[in-house]
């Protein structure tokens, strides 16, 4: 499918504007950038009944989490949030549109977690980070009114690949014990000669790979998210290169992914991490996870984070809040409530 019409006018706006690809500025460059952007596109600020920023410790120092709670006494089921940005961009800041929506929305409470960044923190810093920081929620769980029954793990781009991780050494060291794990768009896979599924051959590749349709073009063009950008983000990230085959790393590369929490996989078409996301999502199928995988049509990285200017960006909210109630066992809305369009393709 090509580009959806809402992207065509972004790229355009993009175009007109001379705004330069992320990868080509400094990183305080980079990281003003992201913010004003995301902030641009994330819609109106929706109020939440609480908001506030404290700090949990973490494997190097206090670590900053954001605590969105919405009205409701005592402990509250919760979302363990990861921002996106490459490992490299990012704060409780970029992620606060989407945490304000997913509290309301649910409803539930969502603990955004400040880890740290690459370069200056490579690899496997921001994995420490936020497995220590969704470890001491549930542990002190009446500290921050979460019910650590109710506990999972999500993010977006390099958040839902840390989330990803979080739930690989969860298992590993015995605990937290998570409900679900929301992957938005992850990075599973981060070889630089990594297969390419319905363009390189070989047995990594999909069962079903897609047809182009002018895909391959939308990877290296400098007005989205492209490969430039993964490649970009991943040489702040992993210090050293082998570093890739760490399943911490590239989830998707580890040897079992058994026993792992119930999953929802948003991943856009046109982005160069579609291909890698619905194979996590197939290899955890595989695995006998409970998982469900949502393509956005014509969407490309990022849609999730601007509902201001993605309709499917709020369809995709709607979607990981209806996935959040499920595993959290929430009652659906009320039959009067809003309906949302229909979601992304499944698959």
């Amino acid at each position: 499918m090509s580009l959806d019409p809402q992207v065509v006018a972004y790229r355009a706006a993009r175009a007109t504007a001379g705004i330069p690809p992320l990868y080509t500025q400094t990183l305080a460059e980079a990281r003003a950038a992201d913010l004003a952007a995301i902030r641009a596109g994330g819609g109106d600020v929706e109020p939440v009944h609480e908001v506030r920023d404290t700090t949990v410790p973490g494997p190097a120092g206090d670590l900053r989490v954001r605590v969105h709670r919405p009205a409701g006494d005592g402990p509250l089921p919760t979302l363990v949030y990861f921002f996106g940005g490459g490992w490299t961009l990012g704060s409780v800041e970029t992620a606060d549109g989407i945490c304000r929506r997913l509290a309301n929305a649910t409803p539930c409470q969502v603990v955004t977690v400040g880890y740290r960044l690459a370069p200056e923190h490579p690899f496997p810093a921001a994995v420490f980070d936020c497995h220590a920081a969704t470890r001491w929620l549930a542990e002190h769980a009446v500290d921050l009114g979460v019910d650590p029954d109710r506990l999972v793990v999500g993010g977006d781009s390099a958040g839902g690949n840390l989330a990803a991780a979080v739930t690989l050494l969860a298992r590993a060291e015995g605990g937290p014990r998570l409900a679900g794990q929301l992957l938005v768009y992850p990075n599973t896979d981060q070889r630089a000669d990594r297969p390419r599924p319905g363009r390189d051959a070989g047995p990594a590749a999909d069962a079903a790979p897609r047809a182009d349709t002018g895909r391959v073009a939308d990877e290296q063009d400098p007005l989205l998210f492209n490969r430039h950008s993964v490649d970009w983000y991943r040489g702040h990230y992993l210090a050293d290169p082998a570093d890739a085959a760490d399943p911490l790393a590239s989830p998707l590369l580890a040897d079992d992914l058994f026993g792992l929490p119930p999953a929802l996989v948003v991943t856009a078409e046109h982005d160069p991490l579609c291909d890698e996301g619905e194979r996590y999502a197939q290899r955890l199928r595989e695995a006998g996870v409970p998982v469900r995988a949502s393509r956005y049509p014509g969407m490309i990285h990022g849609f999730f984070a601007m509902p201001g200017v993605f309709d499917a960006g709020r369809r995709a909210q709607d979607e990981a809040a209806a996935f959040l109630r499920e595993v959290f066992g929430l009652p659906a809305p009320a039959a009067d409530a809003p309906v949302a369009a229909p979601v992304g393709d499944e698959r």
